[in-house]
């Protein structure tokens, strides 16, 4: 007995995935918005300069300067399926935890604690000042 493959009907082109790509690069991300990107990714790394006490033992190693990169694209790329031509700091936290997960690793001490990268993505983000 042979089966045909069931037939696929385009959504939608390449060209459309092309133009998407290009009004996304187009989002505006203002200069406070881009500020308290950098705000994050340097609290993961050195969260004691930003008044988040008692990270510092919990994150083995901060997220990369390119984090900044990823969390920016991430952002636009938000924004722009919520049908806005601007990024805002909402925007960082919503899709933050899934940019941020595996960019910031902990230590045994706060996995003993049951301690995840989660709870300390959350941590920086309350302590961050929002613009």
């Amino acid at each position: 007995m042979t089966h045909t493959p069931p037939k696929i009907k385009s959504v939608i082109t390449l060209e459309d995935v092309k133009r998407a790509k290009d009004l996304t690069e187009q989002i505006y991300v203002d200069d406070k918005v881009k500020n308290y990107i950098v705000d994050i990714i340097f609290a993961s790394r050195n969260p004691d300069d930003y008044g988040l006490k008692g990270l510092k033992n919990m994150i083995s190693y901060g997220a990369s300067p390119r984090a900044t990169i990823n969390l920016t694209l991430a952002a636009k790329a938000y924004a722009f399926l919520q049908g806005r031509g601007y990024v805002t700091p909402e925007d960082i936290k919503t899709i933050g935890h899934d940019v941020l997960r595996h960019r910031i690793l902990i230590t045994y001490e706060a996995e003993a604690d049951s301690v995840s990268s989660d709870d300390i993505i959350d941590k920086i983000f309350g302590g961050i000042e929002v613009p």
